[in-house]
């Protein structure tokens, strides 16, 4: 399983657009998206909107009903979070829920999954947060759970955290759903990855993307695992300019920490930078977020006819 070239949705907030029509602009961006050559759509698993985008008052759609409703719009891409809050759901229960949004799709979904970080989410909602180590102790036992289920097998585990007795999984559709796990730790991610994953998306500054790399092919060389078979993609904020001066504009208005993960210009400086600056380290893959701009009609087609040929010659 890989990722060659994704388009997250980062956001439901559209000018001048009711909530009633919020599903359309979305479902507008996927078809868009898949037209244009982008093979997996991704979509956010939030409650609330991320503060370094907008308030968290913002619409916010719940991932899993919104996949479900994105597979009966389009015909090819993969769906899939980026990334799931292991903390949000029972592991049982979200491997029924990933494996039957296998079923609705064809055979398209990816289970895209991360330890939770959220901190307001899960107190305004109620879910256990814990500590750092909590987390991704938690997002250890819920891969022994969801691995195997997703497979077909029936596991019995009585963990710290979860448990549960000959769980039953069907129907489904094919011998498994790929796993992807996102993020950049290098201790606790990537063991978990090198152990559990189809497929890893790193989310970092570019200039670390390659020490980044080298330290996720050690971690599935010290268990014994080739690491070619744990593919990579490599998330980015981007915003679509139609000059080098609007681009730079841009720059200069975002948040300081986020200049350094974002690259705003024309669809061809796009395909550039991620040449030069991401595929060039030999990640498999790019994932693009158009943070301010991607529901306007043409953006995504735009970003996707200047990327898919970068991608097919990788």
């Amino acid at each position: 399983m890989t990722i060659r070239l994704g388009y997250q949705i980062p956001s439901f907030s559209y000018p001048g657009v009711a909530p009633g029509g919020i599903f359309g602009t979305v479902a507008r961006q996927a078809r868009d998206a898949e037209a244009a050559g982008f093979d997996t759509v991704l979509v956010m698993d939030h409650m609330y909107q991320l503060p370094a985008i907008a308030p968290v008052e913002e619409p916010m759609l719940e991932a899993y009903a919104t996949l479900a409703a994105l597979a009966r719009e389009t015909r090819t891409v993969q769906l899939s979070t980026l990334v799931t809050g292991n903390t949000y759901r029972n592991p049982a229960l979200l491997a029924k829920t990933v494996t039957t949004l296998d079923v609705i799709s064809g055979g398209r979904a990816v289970l895209g999954l991360g330890a939770g970080w959220f901190a307001r989410e899960h107190e305004d909602y109620g879910f256990a947060f814990g500590t750092w180590t909590d987390r991704f102790a938690r997002l250890d036992e819920a891969l022994q759970i969801i691995g195997p289920m997703l497979r077909g097998e029936r596991p019995t585990v009585d963990g710290a955290w979860y448990r549960t007795r000959d769980a039953i999984n069907n129907p489904r559709l094919r011998p498994t759903v790929p796993i992807m796990l996102g993020g950049s730790g290098e201790q606790r991610t990537f063991r978990l990855s090198a152990r559990y994953a189809d497929h890893h998306n790193i989310n970092c500054y570019r200039p670390d993307l390659s020490h980044k790399l080298s330290v996720l092919r050690r971690r599935c060389a010290e268990i014994g695992r080739d690491p070619d078979t744990l593919t990579t993609s490599f998330l980015t904020r981007a915003v679509v300019t139609e000059t080098a001066a609007e681009a730079s504009r841009i720059m200069a208005e975002l948040p300081e920490t986020w200049a350094p993960i974002t690259i705003a210009g024309t669809p061809d400086h796009l395909a550039s930078v991620l040449h030069d600056e991401v595929l060039a380290h030999g990640v498999d893959g790019v994932i693009i977020s158009l943070i301010r701009n991607g529901h306007e009609p043409g953006v995504v087609t735009s970003a996707g006819e200047a990327l898919r040929p970068l991608i097919s010659r990788t």
